[in-house]
């Protein structure tokens, strides 16, 4: 299915994905795509985007301890639900395949953290990351894991209200 413009939306590629489609894309998935502005829809009548712009390992965990909880509300149905995460600042560790040459080099995650994105994705999960945060801390944007459900947006605060502005809900753990 495609909208309006062409593009593939959230249903068609979440049915590609269920039907194998996912393993397929993520071995040939070369780079996390760049979207614009544009390019944030609401697809579904319930959206939500969890705020992330945090780096304490506990907190994140909760996050995706409360997304996990909003999809089995919905029956970890990826079509009744929408959800995403905008991650700005130190938070984007949480995405990186290394932290070697980045201010976070003598952290350690839990990979398991990963683990249960990559699971959450699985329902339709989006992880937005801030461009402006790579730039702005020198960070190389290739150091970004390989997965299909990781975008770049040029702005988190600004893909925080954008997302807001149509029609998503905002949820941030403290």
């Amino acid at each position: 299915m495609t909208d309006q413009n062409g593009s593939a939306t959230r249903r068609s590629l979440l049915i590609g994905a269920a039907a194998g489609g996912l393993a397929a894309a993520t071995s040939a998935h070369a780079a996390p795509q760049a979207l614009s502005m544009a390019d944030l829809k609401k697809e579904g009548d319930v959206a939500c985007l969890y705020h992330c712009d945090y780096g304490d390992n506990a907190r994140f965990a909760q996050t995706l301890n409360n997304i996990s909880n909003h999809y089995s509300a919905y029956g970890a149905d990826p079509f009744g639900l929408q959800l995403v995460i905008v991650a700005h600042s130190v938070a984007v560790k949480y995405f990186l395949s290394t932290l070697e040459g980045t201010p976070w080099k003598d952290e350690t995650i839990d990979p398991a953290l990963f683990e249960r994105v990559t699971a959450l994705a699985k329902n339709g999960l989006k992880i937005y990351l801030c461009e402006i945060t790579f730039k702005r801390l020198k960070l190389d944007m290739a150091k970004v894991k390989d997965m299909p459900f990781i975008s770049f947006v040029p702005s988190g605060v600004a893909t925080v209200a954008a997302l807001q502005s149509k029609g998503f809900a905002y949820l941030k753990v403290g």
